[in-house]
């Protein structure tokens, strides 16, 4: 019988496509590392009060990247490169999601409106994200091999999750909820489409790498594809509502340290 847990113990147990997991999650988590970089760097002076946030935020992502290449190094595995099909951030980044990479290397001054942009795409980004660790901590919390670097890693969504919560809230009291609303809408939009086509490609490679029969592939496939026509009908919505969050103030300390795997 297909599940989450059998899935991914498959894909964990082999090092073919544990490689290829750890190495998109790596590469993913660095580029969110990067983007935060820049923008802490970038935020305008009236908002310079998020700088520090959003400092702590890229460093949260950055110490991920380093988990998932701790974990290859562990099994005597290196990063192999991240099939472009299966880039979720650049493919959200070519659908006009989010801040771009152009507008980041520039040295120039954001505005209010991109961070609000930025906020509201984290928003939608972080609630997929929270999403999938709080899966497999439900089934690998306690796995021996990467248990204690999913622990740590859902932990952080979770900050994550509840400081865009929260900072997109404030904002939306200070005149902005207009536009946090239209940016959250066509944020998660856009982003049931990519995960779609991303879990599609990423189900590829690991039949592939697994040698899966056509019959499964064409199961996980359609399980894929049911999963977007229930977001698209409505489950979407989850994705932008705002309320207060039980963490407050969850990204105001230091990074956590990262645990010895």
């Amino acid at each position: 019988m297909l599940s989450a847990r059998s899935l991914f113990q498959e894909i964990i147990d082999n090092d073919d496509s544990f490689q290829l997991f750890c190495s998109i999650a790596a590469g993913g988590e660095a580029q969110g590392g990067w983007e935060n970089g820049r923008i802490a760097a970038l935020v305008p002076e009236s908002m310079g009060d998020l700088a520090p946030k959003i400092t702590r935020h890229g460093a949260d992502e950055d110490k991920h990247g380093r988990l998932f290449d701790a974990l290859l190094k562990k099994r005597h595995l290196d990063p192999v490169p991240v099939p472009p099909e299966t880039d979720y951030t650049m493919l959200l980044e070519r659908r006009g999601i989010g801040l771009t990479h152009e507008k980041l290397r520039r040295d120039e001054r954001l505005t209010e409106h991109d961070i609000v942009v930025y906020l509201s795409h984290s928003r939608v980004t972080e609630q997929r994200a929270a999403g999938q660790m709080d899966v497999l901590v439900k089934y690998f919390g306690d796995h021996a091999e990467i248990g204690k670097a999913i622990r740590m890693i859902c932990d952080d969504e979770a900050n994550h999750l509840a400081y865009c919560h929260e900072e997109l809230l404030r904002l939306a009291a200070a005149g902005h909820g207009r536009t946090i609303q239209r940016v959250l809408r066509e944020s998660a939009l856009a982003e049931i489409q990519v995960h779609r086509d991303v879990s599609l490609a990423v189900m590829a490679h690991m039949g592939r790498l697994l040698h899966w029969p056509r019959a499964k592939s064409a199961a996980l496939a359609a399980g894929i594809h049911a999963m977007y026509g229930y977001e698209r009908l409505g489950a979407w919505r989850h994705m932008v509502d705002l309320r207060i969050p039980e963490r407050r103030g969850a990204l105001d300390g230091p990074v956590t340290a990262e645990p010895a795997l």
